[in-house]
């Protein structure tokens, strides 16, 4: 046992291989759809699976942190301050990427002179298929991105996760 800054750090070997390997998870959950984005967005090409993979790498990574939470709400913490951070903010980016998400309809829209989707619906159907389109495109390279910052955290995490 170790006392550090009035803090009980347990070194428990299977718990910081088990963080570690929740922690490679995340990277891997989120590195498929992370890579399947990227290449359907490149290909101007919609995927329901993308969403499907991306939903389950953000769900990932929310166990990640509630695992993190829940070690060191029960005294087990990680002896590099960093780990926390690694493991937290991926919360923080699929936030601010399901804003940004939100906003690329707007943009697309402003890109058209649209002023809100219901002027959509009085274009021709050709027109409506193309704005759609690229409403959906910008949607998925966003949250792609999104993913692959949730890798490298993600990565980090593991690298970071020891001491427990």
């Amino acid at each position: 046992m170790l006392h550090s800054d009035d803090r009980l750090e347990i070194d428990d070997p299977g718990v910081t291989q088990a963080v570690v390997a929740g922690a490679l998870a995340v990277a891997v959950l989120n590195a498929i759809p992370s890579l399947l984005g990227g290449w359907r967005w490149y290909r101007g090409e919609a995927s329901h699976a993308f969403w499907v993979l991306l939903r389950i790498g953000q769900g990932s990574a929310l166990v990640l942190a509630i695992l993190a939470g829940s070690l060191a709400a029960a005294g087990h913490y990680s002896s590099d301050r960093l780990f926390y951070l690694y493991a937290l903010l991926p919360l923080a980016v699929a936030f601010v990427a399901e804003q940004l998400r939100v906003a690329s309809a707007q943009t697309i829209l402003d890109q058209r002179d649209l002023p809100d989707a219901q002027a959509v619906g009085a274009l021709p159907e050709r027109e409506q298929r193309r704005v759609v389109a690229a409403i959906v495109a910008r949607e998925m390279g966003i949250m792609a991105l999104s993913a692959l910052v949730v890798v490298f955290l993600a990565l980090r995490a593991a690298g970071t996760a020891h001491g427990f």
